[in-house]
């Protein structure tokens, strides 16, 4: 592992990940909610729900970003392919809502869309984090 990779560069990255990822998502909840009118009762706009799914979602991404730039060669290589297969596949239970509109109140297409994009504000917050703090082996 590159000596620039500690456990308190890590700690950093999932900080600052976390504040501006959940930042973003606050952003996108509330246009959802507010211009685009998706309903209080989809609870996966609300805070509480998108606040700590976030945080687990950037947990995960850094502890995994982090083996691979330990453990392997071409670090690079392997996240350039890896983060937008997981990205895209973070998507289908959204892709899922939209199909099967009855499995939680308050489901529309502007709310569901607001979650998608909130899985791309994520990534596009916790990338150049990670690049920066725990960068890849090249």
């Amino acid at each position: 592992m590159s000596a620039d990779v500690s456990w308190k560069s890590t700690l950093a990255a999932i900080g600052i990940a976390i504040a501006g990822s959940v930042a973003a998502n606050s952003v996108i909840a509330l246009v959802a909610r507010g211009p685009l009118d998706a309903p209080s009762e989809f609870q996966p706009l609300t805070p509480g729900a998108y606040v700590f799914l976030t945080s687990v979602g950037v947990i995960l991404g850094a502890v995994v970003w982090r083996l691979i730039v330990a453990r392997s060669r071409n670090a690079t290589s392997v996240l350039r392919w890896l983060v937008p297969t997981v990205v895209a596949a973070s998507l289908l239970p959204d892709v899922a809502l939209l199909v099967a509109t009855e499995s939680q109140p308050g489901i529309t297409t502007a709310g569901v869309v607001a979650l998608m994009l909130m899985h791309i504000a994520v990534a596009a917050v916790a990338v150049p984090t990670f690049r920066r703090y725990l960068p890849p082996r090249t």
